[in-house]
């Protein structure tokens, strides 16, 4: 098995390389789909969530509202911190968790792991390779603005919110260009999925018992 991090900024490419990893066999996990996982109500993040930001953060179902919960902590980067301090340690145990399930099942998985934070939640010490979607901020603010709705100011601030693309690379064992068009960028995932495919059979062969990940 092997277990790789993709990252990026806001509105990079990471969803699009996701699903073009997926196309060739690799299994994907995301890190936003584990955090609604463990923010479901009565859960001990949504207990903490509330107790700290207030019942105004719930909807009617009592779910929380992440749209207003982010308007809240993408302006004040204290907020953030204490946020990310109740979430990013749950999702690391639930990511570590569905990994280890994985990996019993299919010794040789290539499992990526799509998480937009990554590396500030420190997260890449946990995978065996690294993968960074690189784009423009003037891509990234179009397409936040045309996907999310955002405006150009909001946009900026949830760039400036996350750590700066030039950072990222520095820990990144590939980069891929993700203002690339996505006929351009399949062959390319192609290729390098089949790499990633040989080094986690390889990686069975010598090592039978799945790695362990804290």
């Amino acid at each position: 098995m092997l277990l790789v991090g993709l990252t990026g900024g806001l509105a990079s490419g990471t969803t699009t390389v996701a699903s073009l990893f997926q196309e060739c066999g690799a299994w994907v996990m995301h890190a936003d789909q584990l955090a609604r996982t463990v923010v479901e109500p009565g859960k001990a993040a949504w207990k903490d969530i509330v107790a700290t930001f207030g019942t105004r953060m719930l909807k009617p179902d009592r779910t929380i509202d992440r749209g207003a919960l982010a308007a809240v902590v993408f302006h004040e980067p204290e907020k953030l911190l204490v946020l990310n301090r109740m979430v990013h340690p749950r999702i690391a145990r639930e990511q570590t968790r569905q990994t280890r399930a994985l990996a019993r099942r299919h010794p040789d998985a290539v499992i990526i792991y799509d998480a937009a934070l990554l590396i500030e939640a420190q997260a890449h010490t946990r995978m065996d390779r690294v993968i960074v979607i690189t784009a423009n901020q003037a891509t990234q603010i179009q397409r936040a603005r045309q996907r999310d709705g955002l405006t150009r100011k909001e946009a900026l601030g949830r760039i400036r919110g996350q750590l700066p693309l030039h950072a990222k690379r520095r820990v990144a064992d590939y980069l891929i260009d993700g203002t690339l068009p996505v006929n351009q960028l399949r062959p390319r995932i192609r290729r390098l999925y089949q790499e990633l495919r040989h080094d986690a059979a390889l990686r069975t062969r010598t090592n039978p018992s799945p790695k362990r990940h804290a």
